[in-house]
């Protein structure tokens, strides 16, 4: 259904139709989300927006590009004020038709001369002839395609001092002329004006006003002398006015903004306004389905033991580690999302709930005190069809360093760390070491051509010597990589839980690399890319106070 049919189809329903003014995309998403059933594109808060009086200063192409933004915003009609028309019939004809194909449901035009003056102006307030605004009225009901576009004709001799009489007849010679409702304007205090009009006009056809002096008016006292539409023509923009005034001087004598945050929108609901979400999962579902990639994070387990952390992170998880205003993980999700890859999955056990980025999927893991990471991660790979990162909850990356790995499309591809491999002293944990059969020619700068070399050996059986590499804890595996990892992982659960030697307990409670060394001593081929800079792990105090100067 047209937006044009919904509008013709209120004026057809008992209810009186509300209409609140707004003046971009934005503003019409809050006339929408407040429930109203319409938008009015209005002219004076076009103008005020654009910092011009509302006096014709911009061109009609200026007003019907704001219009067209805010009707593409909404699913509500937009009912837009299009002044005398920005010229004579002529101009008229030219813009029904430009704001008819834009998809907007009905024009208001009124009877003052071109250039007009806003209504509430005091002094000048010329009023076009009556045969003069018919000729308009009907030009604009030729110039129409579809039968339910509306043409409001907007009467201002109530403004302009007039009078009832003349209003009347001017009402009524443009309700003959084809006008779909009248727009009775009144800028007295009280209602008295357009009720009396009300009484003397009989429903001759739908009547329309603007409360903006007589404010005090309910919806219901409207209803009863039978108005069809009430405007709220520009209450939106004052508020945005008064609002931004405050919220400005205020961060402006206070010297910094934390005075105002709880008044003011969060920064998620600004993302809802702006179809953030939505777009974010259009974007999963319109990726390319032989290239849609899912990216694992393991980070269920409990906090950093290693003393220089253990008060930091005993409260949340490592993941969640503020570094430099954003946590570790919407940091991992920056790099992802920018080489395309939006399906993230962080498994959570240690305080799970605090674990919440936006667009992240939170899978939970009820057995991480007692079970390792390999069922972790196992936990998320379980559904997964596609190719995968797996990436350690607590390591930084950054684009290229993914790029690299992207370029590789082996079935199971680690990135190993060329340089001195750092072993953890003072923090007890060890660097995952891998021994490939490729040779580290420099433990120094060097450029590497994205060569991949076959693991050797890999896990705890690996022991510190020059030639073994440091796993940065990120691997990518294809579709078939991700179909070895589950079904061997099944196999082994399956073969262990008949057992009951002790290597089933060790099995319970393995880790990332040893599962792999299982992969590999059972034939299957692990690659390497080798790289020597492009990631951190935080371990230790001195690992995060390292992030955090980097991320400035």
């Amino acid at each position: 259904m047209s937006k044009a049919k919904k509008l013709r189809e209120l004026f057809a329903n008992e209810k009186i139709i509300r209409v609140v003014g707004a003046h971009n995309a934005l503003s019409a998403k809050l006339v929408e989300g407040a429930g109203f059933d319409a938008v009015w594109s209005s002219g004076l808060e076009i103008s005020t927006s654009f910092g011009v009086p509302d006096a014709n200063i911009l061109t009609m192409t200026d007003f019907l590009n704001v219009s067209s933004i805010m009707n593409e915003a909404v699913s509500i009609p937009i009912v837009a004020d299009c002044d005398t028309g920005f010229g004579n019939s002529n101009n008229v004809i030219h813009m029904v038709k430009k704001y008819e194909a834009a998809g907007i449901a009905a024009v208001c035009l009124e009877d003052k001369y071109f250039p007009k003056v806003n209504s509430f102006i005091p002094g000048r307030q010329e009023l076009a002839s009556i045969s003069e605004f018919v000729g308009k009225i009907l030009a604009a009901k030729n110039a129409q395609l579809s039968k339910d576009f509306m043409v409001i004709a907007r009467v201002e001799a109530l403004i302009a001092g007039w009078g009832m009489d003349e209003a009347l007849r001017r009402a009524g010679a443009y309700a003959d002329a084809g006008a779909d409702a009248i727009l009775i304007h009144s800028k007295s205090k009280t209602i008295d004006e357009i009720a009396e009009f009300a009484k003397r006009w009989k429903n001759m056809s739908p009547l329309v006003v603007v409360p903006t002096t007589y404010c005090d008016v309910h919806i219901d006292d409207l209803s009863r002398i039978n108005i069809k539409m009430v405007i709220y023509a520009n209450q939106g923009i004052r508020a945005s006015i008064k609002s931004m005034q405050e919220v400005l001087g205020r961060i402006h004598k206070d010297g910094t903004s934390r005075n105002i945050e709880n008044h003011i929108s969060t920064m998620e609901e600004v993302f809802c306004l702006q179809g953030m979400h939505k777009m974010k999962e259009d974007e999963l579902v319109y990726s390319s389905t032989s290239d849609k990639i899912v990216a694992v994070i393991p980070a269920a387990g409990d906090h950093l033991e290693e003393y220089s952390m253990k008060d930091i992170s005993k409260d949340i998880p490592i993941t969640m580690l503020d570094i430099n205003g954003k946590s570790l993980l919407q940091r991992q999700a920056d790099i992802l999302n920018r080489s395309k890859i939006y399906d993230i999955r962080v498994i959570g056990g240690y305080k799970k709930e605090k674990i919440s980025v936006e667009g992240v999927k939170i899978i939970p893991n009820l057995e991480y005190e007692t079970r390792g990471m390999i069922h972790s991660i196992m936990c998320a790979l379980k559904d997964i069809k596609d190719s995968a990162f797996i990436i350690y909850g607590d390591t930084l990356f950054d684009y290229l360093l993914i790029s690299k790995i992207l370029n590789t499309r082996r079935d199971i591809t680690l990135a190993v760390d060329t340089s001195n491999v750092i072993g953890d002293a003072g923090t007890g944990k060890k660097p995952e070491l891998v021994l490939t059969d490729g040779p580290v020619k420099s433990r120094r700068r060097s450029l590497h051509q994205d060569s991949l070399h076959a693991v050797k050996d890999i896990g705890s059986s690996v022991k510190y010597a020059k030639d073994n590499l440091q796993f940065t804890g990120i691997m990518f595996l294809s579709q078939k990589g991700v179909e070895i990892f589950k079904k061997n992982y099944a196999k082994y659960e399956k073969e262990y839980a008949r057992s009951k030697s002790p290597e089933a307990g060790t099995f319970c409670r393995m880790n990332l690399i040893d599962f792999l060394k299982k992969l590999h001593d059972s034939g299957y081929g692990i690659d390497c890319l080798y790289v020597n800079s492009g990631w951190m792990e935080i371990h230790s105090l001195d690992d995060y106070k390292l992030a955090c100067s980097i991320f400035k």
